[in-house]
C-alpha cells in the first residue's frame, strides 16, 4: 500500500464510528442511563427517590464538558417539597455518615448542589460511586448509588473513553484527543417558512373535507369530542389532522397531508422514526398530535400516565415530501420528576 494513502486510511477508520451514533437507554439498578445520537449522555437516580436526585451528563470528544448535580425537589411542580426545607448540602449522608462532597467548585442553593469542574466531578465520583446511598438527616430523601459505577462505565464506554485520560471508571494513558468526537449533527431544513396563508374559503372547504373523512374512518371517539384541524403546510398543501381515538389521558390522531384546492386530494401521514426505540416499532402513533404554525413542526405527545412524568414526545418538520424527526425525547421512568419538557432527549437535529 502506498505510504500516502496509509494515513488517509486510517483518518477515515477513525472517523467511521463518529458517522451515526445509535440512542440508547439503559437501566442499571436504580441507575437509568440516556444517549442520544450525539452521544450526549445523561444519567440519574430513579425509583423511589423522595424527591432527591443525582443528574450527570457528559458530551462526547475530547472536551471535559460535563456537569453534575444533585436537586431537591424540582422547577416543574412534579415533585415539590415543603416550605421552609433547610439547605440540603449541610444534611447530606453517605452511608448514614456525614458527607463532605469532594473538590472545591460548587456552585450551592438551598436546593440544589452543582458543579462543571472535571476535577470535582471526577473527586465526587470517586467518594461515592462504592457507597450505597445518599440521604437527608432530618428529612425525606434517599439517593440510591445501586447502579452508578456500572452507569459510569455504560458511558464511558459509549463515549470510547475506556483506557483513557478522560473516562470515569477504567482510567489509562491515552490523551483526551483519542476519544472519537460528536457525530456531525443533522439538519432538516424548513422548506416554506411562510406559505401562504390559508383563505376563508380554502379553510371552509378543507374543514368540510376533514368533516367527510372523519366520519368515514374507523374512529371510536364520541362524535361530540371529534375535531377537526387544517394548517397551512405549503403553498399547495395542508395538513389536516382529526381526533380519532381516546384513553384516559391520550388522544390517538389521523394527519394527512391534503391538496388545498379542489379537487382534494390526500395522502395520510405516517411518521417513522430513523432508528428503533425500546419498543422496537419505530412506527410511530400520532398521539395528542399538534402543529404549531410558527415553528413548523409536527410535535406528539403519549403520556405513560395522567401526571405526565413518564412518556415519549417528538417534534418532526416537513421537508417537502414527508414529516422528518427533529427531536424524540422519552422518559421510561413514571418515578415523579420530569416533566415532558425535561424528558431525556435520544435524537436531537438542528
Amino acid at each position: 500500500m502506498s505510504s500516502r494513502l496509509f494515513p488517509l486510511l486510517t483518518f477515515f477508520l477513525f472517523l467511521a464510528p463518529c458517522a451515526f451514533a445509535a440512542p440508547v437507554q439503559k437501566n442499571f439498578t436504580d441507575w437509568q442511563v440516556t444517549c442520544n445520537n450525539q452521544n450526549f449522555c445523561q444519567a440519574r437516580n430513579t425509583g423511589e427517590h423522595q424527591g432527591l436526585v443525582m443528574t450527570l451528563s457528559r458530551s462526547a470528544g475530547a472536551r471535559a464538558d460535563a456537569q453534575l448535580r444533585i436537586d431537591f425537589g424540582n422547577l416543574n411542580g412534579l415533585n415539590k417539597i415543603p416550605p421552609k426545607t433547610p439547605p440540603i448540602a449541610p444534611r447530606l449522608l453517605l452511608d448514614d455518615k456525614s458527607l463532605t462532597p469532594a473538590g472545591d467548585k460548587w456552585r450551592i442553593s438551598p436546593n440544589r448542589m452543582a458543579t462543571d469542574d472535571p476535577t470535582t466531578i471526577n473527586a465526587f465520583l470517586t467518594q461515592i460511586q462504592e457507597a450505597s446511598a445518599i440521604t437527608l438527616k432530618g428529612g425525606a430523601g434517599n439517593l440510591s448509588l445501586a447502579g452508578l459505577k456500572a452507569a459510569l462505565m455504560f458511558i464511558d464506554a459509549q463515549q470510547k473513553r475506556i483506557g483513557s485520560e478522560t473516562a470515569w471508571i477504567k482510567k489509562g494513558d491515552e490523551p483526551p484527543l483519542s476519544v472519537p468526537p460528536a457525530p456531525a449533527l443533522k439538519e432538516v431544513a424548513i422548506t416554506n417558512p411562510t406559505p401562504t396563508p390559508l383563505s376563508q374559503s380554502e379553510l371552509n372547504d378543507l374543514l368540510d373535507y376533514g368533516a367527510w373523512r372523519m366520519n368515514n374512518s374507523q374512529c371510536s371517539l364520541d362524535p361530540a369530542r371529534r375535531e377537526v384541524r387544517v394548517s397551512a403546510l405549503s403553498d399547495d398543501k395542508a395538513l389536516m389532522i382529526i381526533s380519532c381515538e381516546a384513553g384516559a389521558y391520550n388522544t390517538v390522531d389521523l394527519a394527512w397531508l391534503v391538496s388545498r384546492k379542489k379537487p382534494f386530494a390526500s395522502w395520510p401521514v405516517r411518521l417513522r422514526l430513523p432508528f428503533t426505540p425500546a419498543s422496537d416499532n419505530p412506527d410511530l402513533e400520532l398521539m395528542n398530535a399538534t402543529y404549531n404554525e410558527k415553528t413548523k413542526e409536527l410535535a406528539t405527545l403519549a403520556k405513560g400516565r395522567g401526571m405526565g412524568d413518564c412518556g415519549v414526545a417528538t417534534r418532526w418538520r416537513y421537508d417537502g415530501q414527508r414529516f422528518r424527526l427533529v427531536r424524540y425525547a422519552e422518559e421510561p421512568s413514571c418515578d415523579g420528576w420530569n416533566g415532558p419538557d425535561s424528558w431525556p432527549i435520544l435524537w436531537v437535529t438542528k
